[in-house]
């Protein structure tokens, strides 16, 4: 660690932590009242969470909105289904540009100023949806909403995993992933009794919300610290964990990981895929690809065609789909940090193979008519068993894993690398979901559940468990420095 008058970067640290932790290594002053709740959850931990996960609910709402709006926009402005296509499908565009930059911007400016950063696009871009006339301009409008929300998905679970204890963060993580899910219901059902222009007014609340909020939470401790601002960051750690919290240990492990980066090189795109770091890349980048392949965009995207085709009613199954997702959401959030995250992912991970079998088998006996009176609760069956696996753990816990991963020197790099993978595979399910299902519904099926089977292998044997480790423990048994 060096002494009170070490340099860090043309300055001189006189940080009062190095004097906490001496006094902790002796046994603190013997005055038996200073709490070591560092693992306990704050009032502003608490504030902190809500207005991050702000942004994940923008996230939702902006994944929610083209469905029910469909109708209305169609009809108002006289669009043709193609240019509708167009207008969904560029959300995903405008998000993997947000992708490619989110790591970079959030180095620069922070974790705060990027979420503030990224709700200044989604804000005029609800605004721009709401009072165009024409179609490009609606088009632009959901571009931008795309490209801000591609900041948050990276933003957002990195700046929570980063401020929270170290035996909370799991849980508080993963509802980033309760939001996203509560804002695509909402929209949806707000959707079904306003016209389509109120309902891109209401998605402009949330980004109002969370601009304000910025200005009352404190910026990462681990961002502060990379950037050589140690008091700023021991009083956010302060801020964070209570006044009368021990922050010593937490704040001893930022700064000497801190310090242990500062003498590596500046690192470029490229040096992610050096072999040090291949066990965080493979687990970063493998865990969104199976998410996406494992196809759930194009089952949520186009859940009500699904249940028509094998013979349900679309709106009961969709509904049905609604009050299966949250609650099954919200288990995986109270579990993270009870279970762990490996036994979750891999329950979550077998129930989609499971969901995605049930529902090919429906198919499969559709096309042999056979059983024709089961096979719609089959399909229905198997959708929701998929929906419901997937929310409970492979939903939240890889954008969970991704923010842990990652040394602090390689995360604004990996993060943009293992986020656009995400919004890649998005885009890539999304638009190729109907033409597998024209080739073969039975085997679109089958192949998801094949994916879904391999992603129980990829966990078992490749994802380490992170419950209860400090970051700075995880990335350095990960990626070990020479």
């Amino acid at each position: 660690m060096g002494g009170e008058g070490r340099e860090l970067g043309g300055q001189t640290s006189t940080s009062p932590l190095l004097g906490e932790v001496k006094s902790a290594a002796h046994g603190g002053d013997g005055g038996g009242s200073v709490d070591t709740g560092s693992t306990s959850v704050t009032p502003v931990v608490v504030l902190t969470t809500f207005v991050a996960v702000c942004g994940s609910y923008v996230f939702g709402s902006a994944v929610g909105f083209s469905s029910p709006a469909e109708s209305g926009i169609i009809a108002d402005l006289g669009l043709t289904l193609a240019e509708y296509s167009v207008f969904g499908s560029i959300l995903t565009v405008g998000a993997m540009v947000g992708a490619i930059i989110s790591g970079k911007i959030a180095d620069f400016f922070g974790r705060r100023g990027t979420m503030a950063f990224s709700e200044l696009f989604c804000l005029s871009g609800w605004l721009a949806v709401a009072f165009s006339k024409v179609a490009w301009l609606l088009d632009i409008g959901r571009f931008s909403i795309g490209f801000g929300i591609g900041l948050l998905s990276y933003a957002v679970p990195v700046y929570i995993a980063e401020v929270t204890p170290k035996n909370l963060r799991g849980g508080f993580t993963a509802v980033h992933q309760l939001m996203i899910c509560c804002g695509v219901s909402v929209m949806y059902l707000i959707g079904t009794v306003v016209e389509w222009r109120i309902l891109a007014l209401s998605g402009t609340i949330p980004c109002l919300i969370q601009l304000l909020g910025l200005f009352f939470i404190p910026e990462s401790p681990r961002w502060l610290a990379k950037n050589g601002r140690w008091k700023d960051c021991e009083d956010a750690l302060k801020h964070l964990r209570g006044q009368n919290a021990n922050i010593s240990e937490e704040a001893t492990e930022i700064r000497e990981y801190t310090e242990t980066i500062r003498h590596l090189a500046k690192v470029q795109f490229l040096d992610i895929f050096q072999r040090r770091y291949t066990h965080s890349l493979i687990v970063g980048v493998g865990l969104m690809a199976l998410q996406q392949f494992g196809g759930v965009n194009g089952i949520v995207f186009y859940a009500s065609s699904i249940f028509e085709s094998a013979g349900f009613s679309g709106r009961v199954g969709t509904i049905t789909m609604v009050f299966v997702q949250i609650p099954m959401t919200a288990v995986g959030t109270i579990l993270m940090d009870k279970s762990g995250r490996r036994p979750l992912l891999i329950v979550s991970a077998a129930g989609t193979c499971l969901g995605c079998f049930l529902a090919a088998l429906s198919f499969f006996l559709q096309d042999f008519d056979t059983w024709d009176e089961m096979t719609p609760f089959m399909a229905l069956a198997g959708v929701l068993i998929y929906t419901g696996s997937f929310s409970l753990g492979m939903g939240g816990i890889p954008w969970v894993i991704m923010s842990e991963v990652f040394p602090i020197n390689m995360k604004g790099i990996a993060g943009s690398l293992v986020t656009l993978v995400s919004w890649l595979g998005s885009w890539i399910i999304s638009y190729a979901f109907n033409f597998l299902m024209s080739w073969s519904s039975a085997g679109t099926f089958f192949i998801f559940s094949i994916i879904c089977g391999l992603t129980v292998a990829f966990v078992w044997k490749l994802v380490p468990e992170t419950k209860g480790r400090m970051l700075e423990e995880i990335q350095a048994s990960m990626n070990p420095f020479s």
